[in-house]
C-alpha cells in the first residue's frame, strides 16, 4: 500500500483540456494493450468495463488489427528493449504518426516522450515532451492523490503514482489535461497531444474509468476516420 500523500505536494489538480464528448462506449472499437511487460491484464479489465473489445499486441501483425494502443506501466527500460526484439517500435512509431490512438501511462508516458532523461534504449519520439523517470524517488516514495474531477463528469478521480515519471516540459500544441501540486508549482501529470495521450499515473489500477472512456472515444473516432478513409491506417504501414 502507497501513502496517501506525498511530502511537499498538495493532492489536488486542475483539468483543463477540452471534453472528447460521449464517445466512449462502443463495442465494435478494438483496443489493443501492448503485452510484452508490466500491468497490461489490469488495462484490458479497465476497457472492457468501459464496452471496449481488447485485443493483446506483441506484434506488428497484432497491431495491425487495432484501432488504438496502450502502453502500461511497468519497467520503461525492459518495455523498450521488448519493443526492439519484437520489432514494434518502427510499426508502433509509423502508426502514431499516421494518427492511431496511443495512450501511455507511468512507464508508457516515459517512453512516449520525445526527450527522455535517463533511458538506456530509444523511445518513441512521439510527444514533445520531457520527462524524467523515477523522479519522485524509489518504491517507498510512491503515493495516492484525490484528483479535482475539472471538467470530467463525477467527483474526484484518485490517481496512484508508483515509481512515477515527471513531465518536466511540454511543447507548444500539447494539452495539459491534469496538473498536481501547490498553486505556483502545479505540474503536469496528463497530457494529450492530438490523438497521443499520456499519463504519469495508473488509472488502470482504480475502477474510474473516466479516462479509460476518453481513450475510447478517441480509438472510435479513428476507427470512424478509417472507415472514410481506408488509406488512412494504410500510410500507418498497418491494415
Amino acid at each position: 500500500m502507497v501513502s496517501d500523500t506525498h511530502a511537499g505536494m498538495e493532492p489536488v489538480t486542475e483539468l483543463t483540456a477540452h471534453r472528447m464528448g460521449d464517445v466512449g462506449r462502443s463495442g465494435s472499437v478494438v483496443v489493443g494493450v501492448l503485452a510484452l511487460q508490466g500491468d497490461f491484464a489490469e488495462h484490458a479489465v479497465a476497457l472492457r468495463r468501459v464496452g471496449a473489445e481488447v485485443h493483446e499486441v506483441r506484434t506488428a501483425e497484432h497491431l495491425s488489427r487495432v484501432d488504438g494502443l496502450i502502453i502500461p506501466g511497468g519497467e520503461s527500460t525492459t518495455i523498450a528493449r521488448l519493443m526492439i526484439a519484437y520489432e514494434l517500435r518502427e510499426p508502433i512509431i509509423e502508426r502514431g504518426r499516421a494518427g492511431l490512438p496511443i495512450w501511455g501511462t507511468c512507464a508508457g508516458a516515459i517512453l512516449l516522450a520525445e526527450e527522455i532523461v535517463t533511458l538506456d534504449r530509444p523511445g518513441l519520439h512521439l510527444v514533445p515532451m520531457t520527462v524524467e523517470r523515477n523522479a519522485f524517488g524509489r518504491q517507498i516514495d510512491s503515493f495516492e492523490a484525490d484528483v479535482a474531477p475539472g471538467e470530467l463528469e463525477g467527483g474526484p478521480l484518485h490517481a496512484i503514482f508508483i515509481r512515477a515519471p515527471r513531465i518536466r516540459t511540454v511543447a507548444d500544441g500539447v494539452d495539459v489535461l491534469l496538473r498536481l501540486g501547490p498553486e505556483q508549482e502545479r505540474e503536469p501529470v496528463a497530457v494529450q497531444y492530438g490523438s497521443l495521450m499520456a499519463t504519469t499515473f495508473h488509472p488502470e489500477l482504480t475502477e474510474d474509468g473516466r479516462l479509460h472512456e476518453r481513450f475510447v472515444g478517441l480509438c472510435a473516432e479513428y476507427a470512424a476516420r478509417v472507415a472514410l478513409q481506408p488509406g488512412l491506417a494504410a500510410a500507418g504501414g498497418s491494415g
